[in-house]
C-alpha cells in the first residue's frame, strides 16, 4: 500500500473515530439538546470557523461552481442536511451502540450502490474482506453468545438510523460521480456544502423550537456543540471526503464496520465500560477485513 492510500485510509479511521463519538454524545444529551437544535447549531458553529479561510477561494472558485451546478445541492441536502439530523431524531429513541451497528449496512449499500451507479464492482479480495469484517460483526453484536444475538431487539430509532444510512451511502456514491465537477480544495468543497446545507435545516429548527424549545446554553451543552462542529464536521467529513476520492466509495464505507469497536473502546475509556474478550474478538476480525477490503491487490480491484 503507497503513502497515499496509507494516508486515505488513515483519514477514513479517523472519519469513523470521529463519527462513533458522534452517536455517544447524540444519545447521552438527546434529553437536553433536541435533535434538529443539534443538528443546525453543529452546521452553525462549523460554518463560523471555517468560512473565514474559504471565503475567498470559494470566490476564486465561483466558475468551478457555476459548473457543479445543481448537483452541489443535492450533496449538501444528503451528506450536511439530511444525514445528521437523522442520526440525531434516531438517538432520541435508541442506544449509542444501536446507531453505529445499523450504521454498519453501510458497506452493502455502497458495494450494490457502486456497482449500480459507478460501475464499481469491488474485486472478490474486497467482497471476502467484506464478509470477514461481517462475521467480527456479528461476533460482536451478540458478544460471542448466540443467545444474545437472538434476543437483540431494534426500535423505530433504528429504522429512522437505515435511513440515514441509505441516505449516507448516497451522498458517498455521488461525491464519487460527480468528483470531476467537484475539482475544488477539500475545504472549500466543504464550506460550499455547509452554506448550502445549513440554511435546508433552519425551517425544520425552527418549527422543532416553536414545538418542544431549545437548549440550555451550559457549558457542558456547548462543549458536545463544539464537538459536533470540530470533529464530527470539520475533522471527519474532510477525512471522509478525501479518503473516498483516494480509495472509491465501496471501499471507503467498508472503515464504518469499526464503529462499534470505536463506540466500545469510547465507551470504556469516557464511561469506564470494561473491554471483554468478545470486542477484542470482533474488532480484530473487524480490522483485518478492512485491510484486506481496502489493500489493493491488482491495478483493476476498482476503477
Amino acid at each position: 500500500m503507497d503513502n497515499r492510500n496509507i494516508w486515505a485510509v488513515a483519514g477514513l479511521l479517523l472519519a469513523v473515530l470521529c463519527w462513533s463519538g458522534n452517536a455517544l454524545v447524540a444519545r447521552a444529551f438527546h434529553d437536553a439538546i433536541p435533535p434538529l437544535t443539534l443538528a443546525f447549531w453543529r452546521w452553525a458553529l462549523a460554518s463560523c470557523l471555517l468560512l473565514p479561510f474559504v471565503a475567498r477561494s470559494i470566490w476564486e472558485h465561483r466558475a468551478t461552481l457555476r459548473i457543479a451546478g445543481w448537483r452541489l445541492p443535492v450533496i449538501a441536502a444528503l451528506g450536511v442536511s439530511s444525514y445528521n439530523s437523522l442520526l440525531y431524531s434516531a438517538a432520541q429513541s435508541t442506544e449509542a451502540i444501536n446507531l453505529t451497528l445499523v450504521n454498519t449496512c453501510l458497506p452493502l449499500f455502497t458495494f450494490i450502490g457502486g456497482g449500480l451507479l459507478l460501475s464499481e464492482w469491488p474485486a472478490r479480495r474486497a467482497w471476502f474482506g467484506m464478509a470477514i469484517a461481517a462475521g467480527g460483526l456479528i461476533y460482536l453484536i451478540s458478544r460471542g453468545s448466540w443467545a444474545a444475538f437472538s434476543s437483540l431487539s431494534f426500535q423505530t430509532g433504528d429504522l429512522i438510523m437505515l435511513l440515514a444510512v441509505a441516505v449516507w451511502a448516497l451522498y458517498t456514491l455521488l461525491l464519487r460521480r460527480w468528483g470531476r465537477y467537484l475539482q475544488l480544495p477539500p475545504l472549500t468543497l466543504l464550506g460550499v456544502l455547509m452554506l448550502i446545507g445549513m440554511p435546508m435545516i433552519l425551517p425544520f429548527y425552527l418549527f422543532e423550537l416553536n414545538q418542544v424549545g431549545g437548549f440550555s446554553p451550559n457549558p457542558t451543552n456547548l462543549a458536545v456543540i463544539a464537538y459536533t462542529a470540530i470533529f464530527a464536521s470539520l475533522v471527519a467529513y474532510l477525512s471522509w471526503n478525501h479518503g473516498v476520492k483516494t480509495v472509491g466509495a465501496a471501499k471507503a464505507a467498508m472503515a464504518t464496520y469499526l464503529m462499534p469497536v470505536f463506540t466500545a473502546c469510547l465507551g470504556w475509556l469516557v464511561l469506564g465500560e470494561g473491554l471483554q474478550l468478545f470486542h477484542w474478538i470482533g474488532g480484530g476480525l473487524i480490522f483485518a477485513g478492512l485491510l484486506l477490503a481496502t489493500r489493493p491487490a491488482t491495478p483493476m480491484a476498482i476503477r
